[in-house]
């Protein structure tokens, strides 16, 4: 016999509809904060948005295009996706999603599967050898195009991953910069999720319906360490809330003076200093003890 399903609150639509407009104000709101705080679009600006097929970098899509609808500045954005010919990969997806945003768009055709999958050690992760792969590819075609910046999909919790990611394996405090200049000085690297935490893009791609694409080489590896940390970051998010904000807040808010580091601090120099009694303050003390004197 057949379940009978629950009538369909005629007010659900727009309650989800509603939910979706507040969560996508909040993420216009903190985009539009990095933005400024970072001075990362200018007057004149054309930024190549890097689109993967996932959730975070079609959520920068997303923020890049309403910023460019009511921002003060005029810029232009351009959408360019990477195929690295995965086995698999569904090429149509990505075209036909950006044709329909009327969204000029540029597919890059580059086998950095092989290349990546023949230098990969065994057992060793694809990611450092991908990520430069790609980042070669990117930057040559942003300069193809003319594009001023390069933006990328990374938030607030690839920052904090990053972090402890470097701490732990490599015993250094660094993290995802959310506006950096390339080695060779060409080219301007931003990052305007740098606010915003993975939750809230995962709650946005849903509210989308993002035709989202997976990765076949880091998405396809077990046990990596960012899983680890992530796992540790979710278990925080869920024990003490506010723990992941904060630390991802606390990157914005670094006292040198406070850590060890010699080259930002110059420790050695540092002396105790004895303040030397002007004439001023020796008047002034002198006439503060008469008056407690007549006081007394």
């Amino acid at each position: 016999m057949a379940l009978a399903q629950a009538p369909v609150s005629a007010s659900a639509p727009r309650r989800q509809s509603a939910a979706g407009n507040k969560l996508g104000r909040k993420l216009r709101r903190l985009v539009g904060r990095a933005v400024t705080d970072y001075g990362m679009i200018e007057e004149g600006d054309r930024v190549m948005a890097c689109l993967s097929g996932g959730k975070d970098s079609y959520t920068l899509l997303d923020m890049l295009l309403s910023l460019r609808r009511n921002a003060p500045v005029r810029f232009e954005v351009v959408a360019v996706n990477l195929d690295q010919k995965q086995p698999g990969f569904p090429a149509d997806v990505l075209p036909r999603y950006l044709t329909t945003l009327g969204v000029e768009h540029h597919i890059v055709q580059e086998d950095t599967y092989s290349i990546v999958k023949r230098l990969t050690p065994e057992g060793k992760t694809y990611c450092p050898v991908c990520s430069r792969l790609r980042r070669g590819v990117l930057y040559n075609f942003a300069t193809r195009i003319g594009a001023t910046k390069i933006a990328l999909g990374h938030h607030a919790d690839d920052a904090v991953e990053t972090l402890f990611l470097n701490m732990f394996h490599g015993g250094r405090m660094k993290a995802m910069p959310p506006k950096l200049v390339s080695d060779d000085g060409r080219h301007v690297v931003i990052r305007p999720l740098c606010h915003v935490r993975e939750r809230d893009i995962e709650r946005w791609s849903r509210h989308r319906g993002h035709p989202i694409i997976p990765c076949d080489l880091c998405g396809s590896q077990e046990n990596l360490e960012r899983e680890v940390i992530k796992g540790m970051l979710r278990q925080w998010d869920a024990a003490t809330p506010g723990r992941v904000d904060n630390i991802a807040r606390a990157l914005r808010h670094v006292t040198p003076s406070h850590l060890a580091d010699s080259a930002l601090m110059d420790f050695k120099a540092l002396r105790r200093q004895v303040r030397t009694l002007a004439a001023a303050d020796v008047t002034a003390a002198t006439s503060t003890d008469d008056r407690i004197r007549a006081d007394a």
